[in-house]
């Protein structure tokens, strides 16, 4: 499995998701996981059998997170991102064209 490092400072959301801890950020997981979980949940507790449902299941999981607050929000934290999985989009979906899914380090916490 081919392995994307990408790292950058914005705002980050922490919020669980059943056992998971998931880190969100709008440029880029649980700190443990390589995301492949995540597609699990969508997949088992979402009942979504498409790659492209899960997707978007994924993505609703991480807006709600940010809408309701059930989270702790780092603006301008610094992370590290391993993007194990990239999936384009159909279409816009929560202002988002890809859905990129790996493990993501938070040096300062």
């Amino acid at each position: 499995m081919s392995l994307t490092e990408l790292a950058a400072s914005s705002r980050v959301t922490v919020f669980p998701l059943e056992a998971l801890t998931v880190a969100y950020t709008t440029r880029s997981g649980d700190e443990h996981s390589e995301g492949e979980e995540l597609w699990r949940l969508a997949r088992d507790l979402g009942g979504r059998t498409q790659e492209k449902d899960q997707a978007r299941w994924i993505l609703t999981q991480a807006s709600r997170a940010r809408t309701v607050r059930a989270h702790v929000d780092l603006p301008g934290a610094r992370w590290t991102a391993h993007i194990r999985r990239r999936f384009v989009l159909e279409a816009l979906f929560a202002n988002h064209a890809v859905l990129m899914t790996g493990r993501i380090v938070l040096p300062d916490l």
